[in-house]
């Protein structure tokens, strides 16, 4: 069978969508992920489910994946994509890294394969699952012009929402900012409710209200739910809201910056995860910030 032009590897709660909705617009798609259970339902779909990262190693190949480490773990070994490339013949392959990363790293990764060959763009996204479903996702990229190119039709099905900043790292540089609003965003509101609970007042129509003024926010329209129903399970973790800000530090660090806002909110977010809520959905952190809130600690 010859190398499929489109693969994706990791079916998270993010990979999984962008899998389906590749699938159905290629009329094609490999995948991969780690726990085979999670490949069934896109292989009743029609997708080619493979059991090696090797198998996978398709001209544009996207990895869905929680960190960098993850990224290289698929990369080596006799299963890995470079063995699998280069059985397949495969002549500049790009590698897509859609998952929120070291914009540090991921620059380093992309000089490192480009002596072998391989091209590297940073494509990490926002938007949530139902972005994911729908195609509505921002697409944050970064790597060189002509690799961007050639990856661009399928980034392009992957958000609606698609720009190319600068050389590799650029993409996650811009989540990184990204990632500081979320996290103000989503700890912002989770304050505003400790306030609102400690004065009596009833958080639906308090979140009517705020939906509809200048405080409304894509957050608060995907978020809401959770804090009226005190349901965190699934979704965007607080360990992960927290890797991502130390991200943030790093890209902040790389140019002598002093982000105020930014060290708050990580602080805020590691009590929340040293509370082990660290699993919960971010907008979870409203647990943490109520239960220090008393007595003013």
């Amino acid at each position: 069978m010859s190398t499929p032009d489109v693969s994706l590897l990791g079916l998270g709660r993010m990979g999984g969508p962008i899998a389906r909705r590749l699938l159905t617009a290629l009329g094609g798609l490999t995948v991969w992920n780690r726990t085979p259970a999670k490949a069934e339902a896109l292989g009743s779909a029609g997708a080619n489910v493979v059991t090696r990262p090797a198998d996978a190693a398709a001209a544009i190949t996207l990895t869905v994946l929680t960190d960098l480490g993850d990224v290289e773990a698929v990369l080596d070994g006799e299963d890995g994509l470079l063995a699998g490339w280069a059985a397949a013949g495969v002549s500049r392959p790009v590698l897509v890294v859609h998952g929120t990363v070291s914009p540090v790293g991921v620059a380093g990764l992309a000089e490192r394969l480009a002596a072998s060959g391989i091209d590297v763009v940073d494509a990490p996204v926002s938007g949530g699952p139902a972005g994911a479903e729908s195609g509505a996702l921002s697409v944050m990229v970064g790597g060189t012009e002509e690799a961007v190119g050639r990856a661009w039709p399928v980034l392009s099905l992957v958000g609606s929402t698609v720009r190319h900043l600068g050389p590799c790292g650029a993409g996650e540089v811009a989540k990184a900012c990204n990632q500081v609003v979320v996290a103000a965003t989503l700890g912002g509101l989770a304050e505003a409710l400790v306030l609102a609970d400690a004065h009596g007042i009833d958080r639906q129509p308090l979140l009517e209200l705020l939906g509809g003024g200048l405080a409304g926010s894509e957050a608060l329209r995907q978020k809401g739910e959770r804090w009226l129903t005190g349901d965190f399970t699934g979704g965007g973790s607080m360990d992960n809201q927290l890797k991502d800000l130390r991200f943030v530090a790093e890209a902040a660090a790389a140019h002598g910056l002093a982000l105020p806002i930014a060290t708050t909110l990580s602080a805020v977010y590691q009590r929340a995860v040293d509370d082990g809520d660290g699993h919960l959905d971010h907008s979870g952190v409203a647990l943490s910030l109520a239960r220090h809130a008393a007595g003013g600690r």
